[in-house]
């Protein structure tokens, strides 16, 4: 079989600028800090909890649990490759709606008066 037969391997795969991942990185890492900091600070705030506030947890949990992977996918050095710091993205930003829509759970469990809450005071 001659060279000329076999089929073409892609050299490279696409990648991005260092600076814009690092960029990137750094505003994963502070909503991760925010995201942590505000379940700790909700945690700490006295009141009963109801199933509807450990269902919004376990919600904010998830989307927690999304960012810090999408995290350390941005920190491997392979995350320059396009194809992987679109994935992070993607688990960043599914973290994110998580964490926003356990949030929005429990202020509407809330509002309604679907028991006393804990951010019902």
């Amino acid at each position: 079989m001659n060279d000329s037969a076999k089929p073409e391997v892609a050299l490279a795969e696409e990648r991005i600028d260092s600076t814009f991942r690092n960029g990137s990185l750094t505003a994963i890492g502070v909503v991760v800090g925010f995201s942590l900091s505000f379940l700790s600070r909700w945690a700490g705030l006295p009141g009963e909890w109801t199933r509807v506030d450990l269902v919004a947890v376990a919600v904010i949990l998830l989307g927690i649990a999304l960012q810090i992977m999408s995290l350390s996918v941005m920190l491997g050095i392979r995350s320059l490759l396009v194809r992987r710091y679109k994935l992070a993205v993607r688990l960043f930003l599914t973290g994110l709606s998580a964490v926003c829509l356990g949030v929005l759970l429990a202020v509407f469990a809330s509002v309604v008066g679907l028991g006393p809450g804990v951010l019902g005071g």
